[in-house]
């Protein structure tokens, strides 16, 4: 069976290369959610405003057959730092917050139990906000696959 997870982990680029390597994810693809539902198109400058409600993410389709959603938020743990309130490394502001978008219950009742159990391994708490998914804007075409068409360079 076919299931969707977003992610936003900071900048789109290394969470959209790091699940595309996870066996059982049949795409990933970088977009923005959690800001205004109504909005037709989003743009990269858009969501850069101080209140734009929207993050970086990553699409997640993945195969339940081959991948547990646990797994998936097992690797979301492990590649960045939940502990940050909006920002990863150099990238700063709302647009780079830790969040999970859920798309149903029992993903968000894991989302909450591993958020509790990854907090032992963490001396700040973890901020990653849980929220129930709205409407994915994909991002510009430059942005997908950025890793495979420019290398890891940038970070």
């Amino acid at each position: 069976m076919k299931e969707k997870i977003y992610f936003g982990m900071g900048c789109f680029w290394k969470s959209e290369y790091v699940f595309s390597k996870a066996k059982g994810v049949l795409e990933a693809e970088v977009g923005y959610m959690g800001g205004d539902d109504k909005k037709e198109k989003v743009k990269y400058e858009d969501i850069h405003s101080s209140d734009s409600g929207y993050a970086e993410v990553v699409k997640v389709e993945f195969d339940t057959s081959v991948v547990s959603y646990e797994k998936l938020l097992e690797i979301f743990w492990k590649n960045h730092n939940p502990t940050q309130l909006n920002r990863q490394g150099p990238d700063v502001g709302e647009a780079y917050r830790s969040v999970i978008f859920y798309t149903n219950e029992k993903q968000k009742k894991a989302a909450l139990k591993l958020k509790e159990e990854f907090q032992n391994d963490f001396d700040r708490p973890i901020v990653t906000q849980i929220a129930k998914a709205k409407k994915f804007h994909k991002a510009e075409n430059y942005h997908q696959e950025y890793y495979k068409k420019n290398g890891m360079a940038c970070y």
